[in-house]
């Protein structure tokens, strides 16, 4: 994972090979931006350069410990076989290895803290002359964990690094993000899409679609790739317009029970593709009738919104229905 594969992230790069060089490696980042941008595979790329035996200040690598740095086993938890590189996210290690009876799923527990974090934190390297805690999803750490893991995060041990992924900055607490060195990743640009694109093999017809949808990420651009996906998110949009145009909400209605509700994610993606038709929609009817791209910009609009209200926690079924309702009567 060198650092010279993370594509268009050239400041935030730069700044972590200045430190490598300079030997000058903050103890606590925090790697802010969307989803899917090169956040994390840059968090492993400076793992690698702090645990590597390579002799390289960048991580060479092809040694073992560069390798092992980046290969995940392949049972619960999928964590890092380096024992230098640990990685901590909601629900990653089984209730046992807690000491819990249930999965986590309020948040970054205390008790992922203190089995995990902490004893590690307390005592050098296992082999090198570096550790890393790579932490995703950091917004998601409860304040309990945070209480408890502050004092480590601000004054760790020589030789001991966090890296804090979020892509949503606003919802961490303050207490954590005044103790990390802020790292900016930006959305990915069109150009940069198009090459990861074209080297997961998708067709060159489909990449524009994928990337006007994709919103800079390269993560939901190469899910864009898949077929069965693309079918479903189509049929999605289809029976959205088709219950737009309904002589009632009854379709709408229909619709939203059948959706899968603990599937947020995908039912945002969905909303995106149906955005995306509206916009298209609304450019390409602009001079031949005004009034109709008028409607397809604010049915747009209250799209951009419905996605706004499920991420803040509205419910999917009434969202949508409420949804059908606007567009059915959105006027110029």
């Amino acid at each position: 994972m060198p650092f010279s594969r993370i594509l268009g992230q050239d400041e935030a790069i730069r700044t972590l090979v200045r430190a490598l060089e300079s030997g000058r490696v903050h103890h606590a980042y925090r790697f802010e931006g969307p989803d899917g941008v090169g956040k994390e595979m840059a968090a492993f790329a400076l793992a690698q350069a702090l645990v590597c035996t390579g002799g390289d200040k960048l991580g060479c690598g092809r040694c073992d410990a560069c390798q092992r740095a980046v290969t995940l086993g392949a049972d619960r938890p999928e964590v890092p076989k380096h024992p230098d590189v640990i990685l901590v996210e909601r629900g990653l290690y089984p209730p046992a290895t807690l000491g819990k009876s249930s999965e986590e799923v309020q948040g970054i527990s205390v008790e992922q803290v203190r089995r995990i974090v902490l004893p590690h934190a307390s005592y050098p390297p296992h082999e090198g002359r570096a550790r890393i805690f790579i932490i995703r999803r950091a917004e998601e750490i409860t304040v309990q964990a945070a209480n408890a893991l502050l004092k480590t995060l601000e004054e760790p041990r020589q030789g001991t690094h966090f890296v804090l992924l979020t892509s949503r900055p606003d919802r961490m607490l303050d207490t954590i993000r005044s103790r990390t060195l802020k790292i900016r990743f930006g959305p990915l640009s069109d150009a940069v899409l198009h090459k990861i694109l074209e080297a997961g093999g998708m067709p060159a017809g489909q990449q524009d679609l994928a990337i006007e949808l994709a919103a800079g990420s390269a993560a939901a651009a190469l899910d864009l790739a898949d077929a069965e996906r693309t079918a479903a998110r189509d049929e999605f949009v289809t029976s959205m317009l088709s219950a737009v145009a309904a002589p009632d909400l009854g379709p709408a209605v229909a619709l939203a029970e059948a959706l899968d509700t603990k599937d947020k994610e995908r039912l945002r993606d969905d909303l995106r593709a149906l955005g995306a038709a509206l916009a298209r929609s609304a450019r390409g009817r602009a001079a031949s009738d005004p009034r109709a791209s008028v409607i397809d910009a604010r049915r747009y609009e209250f799209v951009l919104r419905t996605i706004g209200y499920l991420e803040r926690n509205a419910s999917p079924n009434l969202s949508i229905i409420q949804l059908v309702s606007e567009l059915r009567d959105a006027m110029p």
